[in-house]
Formats: structure tokens, C-alpha cells, sequence
């Protein structure tokens, strides 16, 4: 321990940070718990066991970013991260139940019971602020986004290499103090979301924040400041240079954040839309297409507020529904049969895709299931309604036609047959059932008998009460 504290006062390594006093910058603001209204008891018990941990040690730490944040606005946080002067390995030392993980910038992660806390060192500038600080540790591509970063700094670096301000605050739960340096808690209160540094500049390091940037603004209720908004229309083809897998992780937040509807209409406002699903502009502008995506992100919505399981495979099988549609007709007209079609088309559509938005294959086959089982609920003669019925995949695939017929893509009859064969008894169920004109015809045709034209469609009667 005394080592540690003779080289944290003597010895200064342009990769750790050292400072474990209060800093004297003078755009540092220090809100007391008397104006902010937050006590640690609003924090969970592993966060509170790691900052009182490290400031025990002789490190500073704070609850950081998205937590803070919530607190101030009244929301209940996802999870809490901790920052603090202490490098990843004097972390390690201090809590038996932790482990490093992390490449591009190594963080602890810190086990108590079922909770995980996730613990980062204070980090440095980086690009053409961090040339010659640290050997040369950041490093980007010729668009400028950041490839590698793992340089550490002060707290005061730390919070200006955070995306937006009001993601810059640290709560101390410890002294229960809010600390700002970027006037984010003024933001906070004008509910106004603004980028850190130049805006151009930080798109082009992560492209992502401009996608961030919607979504915050929507689940935030905020209004994003003129300047933060500006460059992102130029810039919004750098998203083209997101890696897929990372692209698919953030535009999954932004569809599963509850405000999924005005997310994708800002994305389109803004020129964002373009590349993240294929079309997603031709779709908006058809009729059909638009009422049913409408439909489709207002019913995610719903159910997310409400605290309802919500399936991504069933919301991507529903943004890319009309461009199935489109090649499925495509297919058709040029002489395929219906079902072979539909399954080329669905290839086709998941192959373009995949290349962009990166959708794990596991989406693939629920996608596939939910489409190739539409054309079945026309089917409501013999047993294919049964058959149907007992599908696994029943109930999204009902769901998803249940949102065509509001659409008006299909005739909401079905909609109501099938709703009433569900809760229909055994008998009343064979008596829903159509008649099979196609099996009557082909049976005359060949003067077979007339009950051998369909033994279980002369017995039905039509009933869709």
C-alpha cells in the first residue's frame, strides 16, 4: 500500500492516472446532495460496496454516465458503473470476486452475489490530442474513428471523452456529490442533449453516436442542440464503416428502447435510415408498408413500457416483411410457384441484409418461420387450421398476420376467423372449417362419388360468428 501511494505521489506513467485529490479546474461545478436530491441509498448495493472499496484504498470513485443521469431525471438505472483512478490491476488486488476483461480498454468486472458492477480506469485524450502522450496508443482509421484506445488520464480527460454531457457526470455515493465538469447538469435541467467537443470530429471517431444521439433524445424526452445535430446528415455514411456486428448491437437498443417509433422517424428526418435496413425509405413511403411498420414499432413500443417480453427476430421479421413481399411478387410474376418462391425470396432478402445489419442466424430461422407460415392461415378447410395451430411458432406467426389485417394487407375476416377457431371447442372447431371448393371440382371432374370430394368439407359449415 505504501508503494502504491509513493508512486501514485512521486511517479507519474503518462498511461495511469494519478490524482486522488480534489482537482482545481475551474470549470469543475460540485453539487451537494442539499440541490440534486441523491443519496446512496438510490444506488445498488454492489456499486456502493465498490466505491466505498476503492475510496477506502485511497482511490477515488464514482457512480459514472448512464446512472448518474437516470437518478438526476428521476429513471430507475439499468446498471451502475464505477470510474476511478485505480488501474485495472489495482482493482483486481482490492476485490477478490473481479477479473479483467477487455482488449481495446481493459475494464474489472466486480462480482457481489448476482450483481455485476463494471469498473473503469479514468481515461485519457485520444486521436491527435493523445500525439506523443502515451507512445502513440490511439489509433484511427483514415475516416477518422477510433481503432484501438487504451490510454488512461485524469478524471477531468475522462469526462470530456465521454459522448454527451449529461453522460459526463460522476456521483459520489460516498460524500453524495454530483460532479460536472461540462455543464451537463444545467443540460439535465433545459433537457437539452449535447455532444462533447466538436461534433464533427466525434462522429467521425464513432459514427455510432449519431444513432446514439436519436435514441437518447427519444428515450430522454430531450431536444437535441443545434450544433450536436448539424453534421449528422453529411456524416451519416460513415455509419457504412461500422462493423455489422456493432451496428446490429446499437440499432437493437434503439428498437427495444420503447421508443422505437420516434427513433425511426428521426433516423429517416435525418438521413440515417439509409443502409441500416435495406429500403427502409421505399417501405416508409408505400402505403401499405408504412402502416404496417407503423403498427409493428408502436406494438414493441407497448409492450416494452409495459414490461412485456418483447422478440427481436419477430420486430426484424416485421421491418423487412415488405421487402420479402416485394421479391416474393417479383418471383411469382416471373412464373415460380408460390411456396418455392417465398422461401428464394426470404434468401435472398437475409443475404443482403446480414452483409449490413450483421442479424445473428438465430433471427434468421424465427424470421423464416414467422413468413413462410403467412400463406398457411389462408388454409382454413381439412386439417391444415389444426396442423397450424399446434406450429411452435404459432402464436408470432399469428401476431405478425394479426398486424397485416390491421395493416390492410389482408382482409381482417381472417383475422377474426382465427381468433375465434383459437378459442373454439373441439366441435365448434370442425364446424369453422370452409368448404373445399378446389377438392369438390377436381372430384366431379373425375365422377368420383360426392362424398369422396371431401369428406370433411361437406360435413363443415361455413361459421366465422
Amino acid at each position: 500500500m505504501i508503494r502504491k501511494l509513493l508512486h501514485r505521489v512521486f511517479g507519474r506513467n503518462p498511461s495511469v492516472p494519478v490524482s486522488t485529490t480534489r482537482p482545481s479546474s475551474s470549470k469543475l461545478r460540485i453539487i451537494p446532495r442539499e440541490q440534486h436530491g441523491i443519496t446512496h441509498a438510490n444506488i445498488s448495493p454492489c456499486a456502493l460496496k465498490v466505491t466505498s472499496g476503492l475510496q477506502e484504498a485511497g482511490y477515488s470513485a464514482f457512480v459514472v454516465g448512464g446512472a448518474a443521469r437516470d437518478l438526476l431525471m428521476g429513471l430507475e438505472p439499468k446498471d451502475f458503473d464505477v470510474v476511478t483512478n485505480a488501474t485495472p490491476e489495482e482493482v483486481r488486488a482490492i476485490f477478490r470476486r473481479s477479473r479483467i476483461i477487455g482488449r481495446r480498454f481493459r475494464l474489472v468486472h466486480v462480482m457481489c452475489g448476482g450483481e455485476t458492477v463494471e469498473v473503469s480506469t479514468f481515461r485519457g485524450p485520444s486521436g491527435d490530442e493523445a500525439e506523443g502522450t502515451n507512445g502513440g496508443a490511439a489509433h484511427a482509421d483514415e475516416h477518422g474513428r477510433l481503432l484501438r484506445d487504451n490510454i488512461f488520464g485524469s478524471q477531468e480527460e475522462d469526462a470530456k471523452r465521454r459522448d454527451f454531457t449529461v453522460n459526463a457526470l460522476f456521483f459520489d455515493p460516498v460524500h453524495e456529490e454530483i460532479w460536472d465538469y461540462l455543464n451537463g447538469y444545467q443540460d439535465i435541467e433545459a433537457r437539452r442533449l449535447r455532444i462533447i467537443g466538436d461534433p464533427e470530429r466525434r462522429y467521425r471517431e464513432d459514427p455510432v453516436r449519431m444513432l446514439r444521439v436519436v435514441r437518447l433524445a427519444a428515450k430522454l424526452d430531450m431536444q437535441i442542440d443545434p450544433n450536436t445535430a448539424a453534421p449528422i446528415g453529411d456524416l451519416a455514411p460513415l455509419l457504412q464503416n461500422v462493423p455489422p456486428s456493432r451496428l446490429f448491437d446499437e440499432m437493437l437498443k434503439l428498437l427495444l428502447s420503447g421508443h422505437a417509433l420516434p427513433c425511426v422517424i428521426d433516423l429517416r428526418k435525418r438521413g440515417l435510415h439509409h443502409g441500416l435496413l435495406p429500403m427502409l425509405d421505399v417501405i416508409l413511403e408505400q402505403p401499405l408498408g408504412e402502416r404496417f411498420i407503423t403498427l409493428a414499432l408502436k406494438n414493441t413500443d407497448d409492450r416494452v413500457r409495459q414490461g412485456k417480453p418483447v422478440s427481436p427476430g419477430f420486430l426484424f421479421a416485421a421491418l423487412l416483411w415488405h421487402e420479402v413481399l416485394a421479391a416474393w411478387n417479383v418471383r411469382q410474376g416471373s412464373g415460380e410457384k408460390l411456396i418455392p418462391a417465398l422461401h428464394q425470396a426470404m434468401d435472398d432478402v437475409l443475404a443482403v441484409q446480414n452483409g449490413k445489419l450483421a442479424i445473428p442466424r438465430r433471427y434468421d430461422a424465427i424470421m423464416k418461420e414467422i413468413w413462410a407460415m403467412q400463406p398457411r392461415f389462408t388454409g382454413r378447410s381439412g386439417r391444415r387450421p389444426f396442423r397450424l395451430l399446434e406450429h411452435p411458432r404459432f402464436r408470432a406467426a399469428y401476431d405478425f398476420m394479426l398486424l397485416r389485417c390491421e395493416s390492410g394487407e389482408a382482409d381482417m375476416e381472417l383475422a377474426r376467423w382465427w381468433e375465434a377457431f383459437q378459442h373454439a371447442g373441439p366441435g365448434e372447431r370442425e364446424a369453422m372449417l370452409l368448404k373445399d371448393e378446389t377438392q369438390k371440382k377436381r372430384g366431379r371432374s373425375r365422377g368420383r362419388k360426392k362424398n369422396e370430394a371431401g369428406t370433411i368439407g361437406n360435413s363443415a359449415a361455413e361459421n366465422l360468428e
